[in-house]
């Protein structure tokens, strides 16, 4: 049984984050990553042009997150770190991986793309010290706050160094100084030999000491961090030499060390500077303490300890438990009643730390020193309470990033209020109450910004300008002693947040509430699913579908319509609706409606009716090319094949005739731009002249000299409002070009160092960029200069025209407007390069003009479009259609490019426009002869544009790819690009924006059956997700989730915790509950109580009075919605909740567990409450021998584990009979069936497959997996009569089982042989199985492939927040997909240098005999193939032995055969 996986959803928790000069050194951005994808984001003020607000220093615009790359990478991202690397004009990101491996990789400006600096790769048998596996310590990465080394935990018992290279040596500033002769063209072969040249690798030869070396007693290293303000790097380890636990304190406690090594990078010798033991057993972590303090924070459990060399240690207990667990000597704060297990802690300034306690509450740490520089004090304030924080970062000024795996990441900024004084402190000197006292002065900038810009100089300047106290700041505050220091609070707003649908921990398929009966008749069955989802106060359910359901607010039947298009006309009243998700005004209602058909034009009137418009100045008589508005949506502009129209309303202003020789069949419109294309390729321009009279207004002609052929295939006029095309742009990369600076931007003087310094590295260039300089160090005697980093942001750009067309022969020109000057040139655009280049500017080398393929047949583009997406239109998307392809493109700034300082870069996507023809079809399109090539490029009928960029439905800007696989493309302001399918009413053949006082922010298609509806977004969903969601807060922990079909309702678990200091004890005969006494400072345990909800999917609220508690103490274990045998029913069995629970009292007491059933009635609904129709009603409630741990239905019978039997029960008269029962193993915790087969899954002894035959009563063990696996989920895969056995397990990956009586292996049955395995790299908690998507019966595609109707799709969400699926192949797709994954591995360059074969290898911690059954395809691999060249795709195709078109169908089929929600 072969089968291919692919993950449809990534991952969307937050494990991991970091500040860094990602892109370049004028701004920063945060890196997050999550399991295997690394997001980058910038901070950028979400502003409305049009509302001219002041912002000031006071008074910042509110910031948000806008994603601008994403990668993916072959392996589990396990600690992330920045350095600056000498001579680079930005940061390096050092990426580790399971079990010893470090990548370092930097953001490559020419490819925008990350690019691979070094690879470091240390799993050898030398450094893993006879150890197999290392579950307890992973490779935690460390660099020097001064960027000297950094150093990576190699097994928990090495320490590897990897020394950086110091300042750039003289002969490399001579290669990156500019070329004098600027008028010679460079050839390719130059450019690439000077970006050759400088070859010296950044990093030195790593090394690695074995702990044991600097401290014999060194093992269980608990943390690793580099101290600051030491002349040499130094490295603080903790560690715990000999263990111990809670329940061994009387014996051994204080059992945690801690060293300080000098690290000499050149002598490769590495004193002990500094120790310290006896510190607490329960140690978790140290934060080094920037200067004038330094040292390091220890935060332990019950305690935070500072500690510093030659200063006596200082520590305070936060609870109480720490009088008893240490004898290390705390001071006692009252009132403190803080754990700080799971605590995440970051500074915001040289003496104040931000904590998120494992309860999400955010507290203020403030160090208070005395004269001396000794921490004498902690002051704890409770700031805020926020999301369960995974990782914690500061960010620019005042913004603090908060990561989470378990609910959304939040972007928070702090702001101080006003300081109160606080604990006194003797003698307190100079340096500190600068400090402290002039906060809002010294900490508003970190110190990164502080350093003048001029590091990069290395030799001339001290390393850290910032710490160089200024002896005037001294003067200026005095040196008085003071009494009492100032404290500061803080306050917290949120930002922004980042959407996280994990940890799914359950998932169920439901029905969507609302679906237009229009689609209520389809073959496929409309599905959502519904997911739980967070943790505690974080706690949700998440409503997902994989496409888009209109709402359809009325259809009419109009045959024979080609094309249409909306415009909007003077005199409508804009209606002004509440911001959309862009933030962009409703905009114009629209007037007329214009439809093509072959011969004639119909134009409909659009207000409270739609009639046809009988006199009018639009031409009717032949077909419309273009219809659309021009000066600011007062005229429209209709153009014909023969002539193009201006009117003003209903009136004609003006019409002009064309006689080209040849029909127009495409026109493009950039407001005051008209560009027209005729079938020959000749190019017309039209520009609005407007008057003061509107009713004089004329549009001018011209014929700019662009030449025709070879043939214009395409054009399109395009409004930039981003800055991007002519380089206004505020992140210009580096500090490059500051010599013009707007004029909106304060200019200041700027020290001549910096500018050599940029033409060294960048050479001079006389682009304008709009760039804010470093500014110098504030003095304290003048007021702050207006320096603030996000103004770049707020300036408006003035909007630039352009045209961009392409040839037959694949290439792209850009030509400014009006004057049609040649800007960008870029050939073979039509193969799709990665990146398309300028090459207008480098002369081609003789031996690049012919291509090495030379059947790769030449596409033809057939429609181009720039669409300006993003924040306020600064994310332009380029899309070119091919007969049977899409490309998408992003502009990304290019500070070499001249006289466009851009380039576009590949975007990869999931649309596919390729039609699937039966195979009939394709013997006849090979049979008939190649038509000619003049032929087939262009047509005399006019283009139907399947690219419609429309703005505001909904609130959101986007594309609208029609065609046989309508697709909704967005990037809003969030950055990130989603693609949502359509495919509930089948191909569109054209689409329009339709807003109109009946329909608010809508739109029109036509489907297939010539029928014209008028349909809205459904609001409730975010269309900004991978997967058009909605959460819904629950406010609790959400445990687990079905649906219950006769009612059309989900039944929910949850739980909610609360401190309780009871707890039950054993006297002998009976259990007693007891209250314990503890101390007010004791963190209590916290005990959940669980309770049953019944959720309706048309308001996702609770039912009201549906709420049911369970006792105290008792846990649910399990729910399901099961079908028991009912004489009432039509089928003989009606569908019952049911749920098992147990009793948890202690380790003392007996364990014992209910069986409760309940059915869904249906009640008359109290008066206003329509959901009020459904209740619950208990059937039965009965405690069992032992816990009820799982489950399920078989037959019509109950199915249950109970303790270590697994029991049949029959229903009778509302009470259970046990039919037959088996005995298991350790704990069974999942169980499925279909038919009489029972699949069980044992926590600790893998599967087992059960058979219960009812006509003899008997349940008995059919086969099992012999070899011990930690099983997680588990689940049937079903193809035709095959069927396979799927687990998860704790190491992440995903096994497929068959059972094969016939196979030596399998001991006559008895055992279950693994027949495939892939390691997903993430934890499986729940899957489910779907039937695969349906053909209809009318489609004209190509049949899906024999079987597919009997066929399931396994489906499964991970505690990470990812979707996928595993679906059957036959096996002819599966050797053509396995040889094409083969092939992918090698010939594509992944990203850190990671291999996807060994990332999908199965994973154990035991040694196991045997090897990797491998037999399932990953599919992210393979659908790489995608997003190759085409020369790339012949290739692999040729080296597998097959078609290029074999391997795109058979993706073809898979899409269409999971296409299920």
């Amino acid at each position: 049984m072969f089968s291919l996986c692919k993950e449809t959803h990534p991952p969307t928790g937050v494990e991991h984050s970091i500040s860094c000069h990602f892109f370049n050194r004028t701004e920063k951005s945060l890196v997050v990553a999550g399991a295997n994808v690394l997001r980058v984001f910038r901070l950028l003020p979400d502003v409305d042009h049009r509302k001219k607000e002041k912002y000031g220093e006071n008074r910042p615009p509110k910031m948000k997150l806008e994603c601008l790359a994403t990668f993916t990478l072959w392996g589990n991202v396990v600690s992330l770190s920045s350095a600056t690397l000498s001579g680079s004009a930005r940061d390096a990101l050092l990426i580790s991986f399971r079990e010893a491996k470090l990548s370092l990789v930097e953001y490559d400006p020419d490819r925008n793309d990350l690019r691979t600096l070094s690879l470091h790769y240390f799993e050898d048998d030398d450094m893993r010290g006879g150890w197999t596996h290392m579950e307890h310590r992973l490779p935690d990465v460390r660099v020097d706050p001064e960027s000297r080394c950094a150093v990576m935990l190699g097994y928990g018992r090495k320490l590897i160094i990897l020394p950086f290279r110091k300042e750039p040596s003289p002969e490399d500033a001579e290669l990156l100084q500019p070329s004098i002769t600027v008028d010679v063209k460079p050839t390719a072969q130059q450019l690439a030999n000077a970006a050759n040249a400088n070859t010296k690798s950044p990093v030195l030869a790593s090394y690695s000491i074995a702990l044991k070396d600097l401290d014999e007693k060194m093992d269980n290293i608990i943390d690793v961090q580099f101290l600051h303000g030491y002349y040499e790097p130094t490295i603080l380890i903790l560690f715990e030499p000999i263990k111990t636990f809670p329940g061994r304190l009387a014996v051994r406690k204080d059992t945690c060390s801690m060293v300080a090594v000098s690290l000499s990078l050149n002598t490769r010798v590495h004193p002990t500077i500094w120790s310290v033991s006896g510190l607490p057993h329960d140690c978790l972590q140290a934060v080094a303490v920037r200067k004038p303090l330094g040292g390091t924070l220890i935060l332990a459990t019950n305690s935070i300890l500072y500690l510093n060399q030659s200063v006596p240690p200082y520590g305070v207990a936060v609870n109480c438990i720490a009088d008893t667990s240490t004898n290390f000597l705390l001071k006692t704060q009252t009132s403190l009643n803080l754990s700080f297990d799971s605590a995440q802690a970051c500074f915001i300034g040289n003496d104040k730390l931000v904590v998120s306690l494992h309860g999400g509450e955010l507290y203020v740490v403030s160090l208070m020193a005395d004269s001396m520089r000794s921490v004498r004090g902690f002051h704890f304030e409770r700031a805020a309470a926020s999301v369960l924080t995974t990782c914690i970062t500061l960010y620019e000024d005042n913004y603090l990033f908060l990561g989470s795996r378990l609910g959304n990441s939040l972007l928070l900024r702090y702001t101080k209020k006003d300081e109160v004084p606080s604990v006194s402190v003797n003698g307190h000197e100079e340096d500190d109450d600068v400090v402290i006292v002039n906060d809002k002065q010294d900490d508003s900038e970190p110190p990164s910004k502080k350093k003048k810009h001029l590091d990069n100089l290395g030799d001339c300047m001290a390393t850290n300008v910032a710490e160089l106290k200024d002896p005037e700041e001294l003067e200026v505050y005095g040196k008085e002693d003071k009494a009492s220091v100032q404290i500061t609070s803080y306050s917290f707003e949120v930002c922004d947040s980042l959407l996280n649908i994990g940890p799914c921990g359950n998932i169920s398929i439901g029905e969507p509430a609302f679906l237009s009966e229009e689609f209520s008749t389809s073959a496929n069955p409309d599905l959502e699913l519904l997911t739980t989802a967070g943790h505690g106060k974080n706690g949700a359910l998440c409503v997902l579908q994989r496409s888009v359901r209109p709402q359809v607010v009325t259809t009419f039947e109009l045959p024979g319509v080609s094309d249409m298009w909306t415009v909007a006309a003077p005199g409508k009243t804009t209606i002004t609706l509440e911001d959309g998700e862009d933030g962009v005004d409703a905009g114009p209602m629209h007037a007329f409606l214009v439809l093509s058909r072959t011969d004639s034009s119909i134009v409909l009137q659009t207000g409270h009716e739609i009639n046809e418009v009988d006199s009018s100045g639009f031409s009717t008589q032949g077909p419309t090319v273009y219809a659309g508005n021009l000066g600011n949506n007062k005229y429209i502009v209709q153009v014909c094949q023969m002539g193009v129209r201006l009117l003003l309303g209903v009136d004609l202003l003006q019409h002009i005739p064309l006689d080209l020789g040849s029909p127009v069949v495409h026109a493009s419109c950039a407001d005051p731009y008209v560009v027209l294309l005729c079938s020959d390729g000749q190019v017309i321009l039209l520009t609005l002249k407007e008057a003061r009279q509107p009713s004089m207004t004329r549009l001018a002609v011209s014929k700019p000299g662009i030449s025709y052929r070879p043939q214009v295939t395409a054009i399109c006029a395009y409004r930039d409002v981003s800055g991007l095309f002519c380089g206004a742009v505020a992140f210009a990369d580096g500090e490059d070009e500051v010599e013009q600076i707007d004029s909106e931007v304060p200019a200041f003087e700027i020290k001549k160092e910096v500018d050599d310094e940029d033409e060294l590295l960048y050479g001079d260039s006389d682009m304008p960029i709009v760039l804010q300089p470093p500014a110098p160090d504030p003095e304290p005697q003048a007021p702050k200069k207006n320096t603030l980093w996000w103004q770049h942001y707020l300036v408006e750009r003035k909007p630039t025209f352009w045209l961009l067309l392409v040839r037959e022969n694949g290439t792209l020109e850009i030509y400014s407007l009006p004057d049609c000057n040649l800007c960008f040139l870029s050939k073979h655009v039509s193969t799709g390069p990665r990146v398309l280049v300028d090459n207008l500017e480098i002369a081609p080398l003789a031996t690049n003009t012919s291509t090495s393929n030379t059947e790769v047949p030449i596409s033809i583009i057939r429609e181009l479009l720039v669409a300006p997406l993003g924040h306020l239109g600064s994310r332009p998307l380029l899309m070119m259609r091919l007969d049977e392809e899409l490309l998408l493109y992003q502009a990304f700034y290019y500070a070499k490019g001249h006289p466009m300082p851009i380039r576009f870069s590949r975007m990869a996507h999931d649309v596919f426009t390729r039609e699937r023809k039966p195979k009939s079809k394709k013997k006849h399109a090979a049979d008939a002869p190649a038509e000619t090539t003049e032929m087939s490029v262009m047509t005399t009928d006019p283009v139907i544009c399947q690219l419609r960029y429309f703005r505001n439905i909904a609130g959101y800007n986007g594309v609208l790819v029609c065609g046989v696989s309508p697709h909704w493309v967005f990037l809003t302001a969030r950055g990130e690009l989603r693609t949502h399918p359509m495919h509930i009413d089948g191909p569109i053949p054209c689409f329009a924006p339709f807003h109109n006082v009946n329909c608010s922010q809508g739109f029109l298609y036509f489907n297939n059956k010539s029928e014209l509806r008028i349909c809205v977004l459904p609001t409730h969903l975010s269309y900004d997700a991978p997967w058009p969601c909605r959460k819904v807060p629950l406010r609790c922990t959400a445990h687990f989730v079905a649906y219950h079909l006769e009612s059309k309702t989900y039944c929910v678990v949850t739980s909610t915790s609360e401190p309780s200091s009871q707890i039950f004890r054993f006297n002998g005969e009976d259990k007693e509950l007891t209250a314990e006494k503890r101390n007010e400072r004791f963190p209590l345990p916290s005990v959940p109580r669980f309770s049953l909800l019944l959720f309706s999917p048309v308001s996702w609220e609770v039912i009201p009075n549906t709420k049911t508690e369970l006792d105290e103490w008792e846990h649910v274990t399990c729910l399901k919605n099961v079908r028991l045998a009912d004489e009432g029913s039509h089928s003989g069995l009606k569908g019952f909740v049911a749920i098992g629970t147990n009793y948890n009292y202690g380790e003392d007491i007996t364990s014992r567990g209910r069986i409760l059933i309940f059915d869904i009635i249906e009640v008359v609904p109290e008066p206003g409450q329509p959901l009020t129709k459904n209740r619950f009603k208990s059937l039965y409630s009965k405690e069992q021998k032992g816990p009820v741990t799982a489950i399920s239905h078989c037959s019509g019978f109950l199915v249950s584990a109970v303790g270590q039997k697994i029991y049949i029960w029959q229903m009778k008269d509302n009470d259970l009979v046990g039919i037959a029962f088996i005995d298991t193993q350790v704990y069974i915790h999942q169980m499925f069936c279909i038919s009489s087969l029972i699949l069980v899954a044992d926590v600790y002894k893998s599967i087992s497959l059960l058979r219960f035959q009812e006509e003899y009563r008997t349940l008995s063990l059919v086969s099992k997996d012999f070899k011990p696996a930690e099983v997680y989920s588990t689940e049937f895969l079903v193809d035709n009569s095959q069927m396979g056995f799927l687990i998860s397990d704790r190491e992440k990956n995903i096994v497929l089982y068959m059972y094969q009586p016939e196979s030596r292996d399998s001991f006559g049955g008895q055992r279950l042989i693994r027949r495939g395995d892939f390691h997903l790299g993430q934890h499986v908690n729940s899957f489910f199985r779907v039937r695969c998507r349906w053909q209809p019966e009318y489609s004209v595609e190509r049949k899906l492939p024999a079987g597919s109707d009997k066929r399931q799709l396994s489906m499964f969400a991970t505690l990470d927040g990812g979707l996928g699926y595993i679906l059957p192949l036959p096996e002819k797709t599966y050797r053509r997909l396995l040889m094409l994954q083969n092939v992918l591995v090698n010939h594509l360059q992944h990203v850190a240098g990671l291999n996807p074969k060994a990332f999908r290898t199965f994973r154990n911690t035991t040694k196991v005999l045997g090897n990797a059954a491998r037999g399932i395809v990953d599919g992210e691999l393979v659908w790489q193939f995608l997003h190759l060249p085409v020369g790339e795709k012949w290739d692999v195709a040729k080296k597998i032995g097959t078609k290029v078109d074999d391997i795109l169908d058979d993706m073809i089929d898979i899409e269409r055969l999971s296409a299920q929600f």
